[in-house]
């Protein structure tokens, strides 16, 4: 593309942000004589921040873009004025916000492992001599009564000896002492039965499983000398396995033993493991910042392996019922989270909010909108860069078909009990004559900003009782219930 080819481009581009902009500015203003709107300012199509007193041109050659004042003493601050022509240019949706709970979930990674809590370790309780070995490898599979190892041990066959001595002399005493002896060494009580029937010692004695399982180490061999603490091998049970997973630090509220949890491997695709949180563990990861978390999964068939990399998803339990919208209605700033509303009528402003749980579609609000409200989906970071210039980011009203709207003088305010004693005016509407009333204030609203003897306009109704106070605003300077 040579440069007069790429000049055309960026003329035609900067012409239509020209023309989008001016709509923006000057919409619901045309039906107006131009002698009655004077601008306020005039600024450059691609740059707001680039301003002038007088029609002119912008850096770039572009026709400077005037601003009006809005004319509407209803309008707060950062209200955004659009035709029904730029709104449909623009392609902007909205959605009434809904009231609904969120089924959120977990997704993260993990490693099967044995259950440890069926894990057995084989240790002697003689020294002696591995005489026989019949399982051969570690991952053999191994039945409960199946033959482990022969051992020699010249301390059994004392053993052994002083059972049959005690034998021979009757000595009830004796032949307990003996026995005890041979089971405190591991000796089965069978071996004890045939030995007391046939009275002759054996060299050799074989020692068998006492669960089914796998071979998880092997640490001997035929011939090995070993002794008490020589950890020869250890049977794990596979009927059921861990899954150690880990959660990042902001999901660990989210989870709590019991929940139900799905598990997806990559060597078979389509099917789904279902289990259960088993454990969460106390301490966190001081390098990965994360929570373990242990799952367990049943394995009948054995298709689960240790080590295997599974993906498994958590189900947190339900929140309570909240106001929800969209995801992509939220517009995050590293900062602050706002979203667009629609004020009806070509009216929207930036309010900020806060967030709560989200779901792949939809994310909480747990602050800043009402539950009739209607949100702009679409096209709203456009929007947003005009309100946000001027926008206190609050809600001007809470409707409510109770509430009512006076004037009136603040004579003192408590601001650790978040109340005031003012002086309002009549409510015709209700009937009631001026009055000094203590009010008490919504936890959105901000109190830094009200002093005594300020004058103020306030909406207020009656809550459980008690005068609340929803929004106010000083007669010098507009400040509004403040979504914390």
């Amino acid at each position: 593309m040579n440069n007069t080819v790429k000049l055309g481009v960026a003329l035609a581009v900067g012409a239509a942000l020209a023309t989008v902009v001016n709509q923006l500015s000057t919409a619901d203003h045309s039906a107006m004589p131009s002698a009655e709107k004077k601008p306020l300012y005039w600024v450059a199509p691609m740059d707001s921040n680039y301003r002038r007193d007088e029609p002119g041109l912008s850096p770039m050659g572009m026709e400077l873009v005037p601003v009006y004042e809005e004319n509407s003493a209803e309008d707060s601050p950062g209200t955004v004025r659009i035709s029904p022509a730029v709104v449909n240019n623009l392609g902007v949706r909205t959605a009434p916000v809904r009231f609904k709970s969120l089924q959120t979930t977990v997704d993260t990674v993990g490693y099967v492992q044995y259950d440890q809590d069926q894990l057995v370790h084989i240790h002697p309780r003689v020294e002696g001599w591995i005489e026989t070995l019949f399982v051969k490898a570690a991952g053999d599979q191994v039945k409960q009564g199946e033959p482990l190892y022969t051992l020699y041990s010249p301390q059994l066959v004392n053993a052994q000896e002083e059972l049959l001595l005690a034998l021979k002399r009757n000595n009830s005493v004796l032949i307990r002492a003996a026995k005890a002896r041979l089971a405190s060494l591991n000796v089965s009580s069978d071996f004890i039965e045939r030995l007391e029937q046939s009275q002759k010692v054996r060299q050799n004695i074989t020692f068998y499983a006492k669960q089914s399982g796998v071979l998880d180490e092997l640490n001997i061999r035929e011939g090995f000398y070993v002794k008490p603490g020589t950890t020869m091998m250890s049977i794990a049970h596979l009927e059921e396995v861990w899954v150690e997973a880990e959660v990042f630090e902001r999901q660990a509220g989210l989870i709590s033993k019991g929940l139900p949890v799905t598990m997806t491997l990559d060597y078979l695709p389509g099917r789904q493991w279902h289990g259960k949180v088993d454990y969460i563990y106390p301490t966190l990861d001081e390098k990965n910042r994360t929570l373990r978390v242990r799952l367990r999964f049943v394995n009948d068939e054995g298709l689960l392996k240790p080590n295997m990399f599974a993906e498994v998803s958590i189900t947190a339990k339900p929140t309570e019922p909240q106001i929800v919208i969209a995801k992509e209605a939220v517009i995050r700033t590293g900062s602050q989270d706002r979203v667009v509303v629609d004020l009806g009528e070509g009216r929207f402003k930036s309010v900020a909010v806060t967030i709560g749980r989200s779901d792949n579609h939809d994310i909480e609000i747990l602050s800043g909108l009402l539950k009739d409200d209607n949100v702009v989906t679409s096209a709203q970071f456009l929007i947003d860069s005009e309100s946000s210039k001027s926008s206190d980011f609050m809600r001007m009203q809470e409707p409510d078909s109770e509430s009512a709207m006076v004037n009136g003088v603040i004579n003192s305010i408590d601001r650790k009990a978040r109340t005031a004693v003012i002086s309002r005016e009549a409510i015709p509407k209700w009937g009631r004559e001026a009055a000094t009333v203590e009010f008490h204030f919504s936890p959105r609203i901000d109190l830094s900003h009200l002093q005594p003897n300020d004058e103020v306009h306030f909406t207020f109704k009656l809550v459980e009782g008690e005068f609340m106070i929803f929004d106010i605003m000083t007669l010098s300077h507009p400040m509004q219930g403040e979504m914390k």
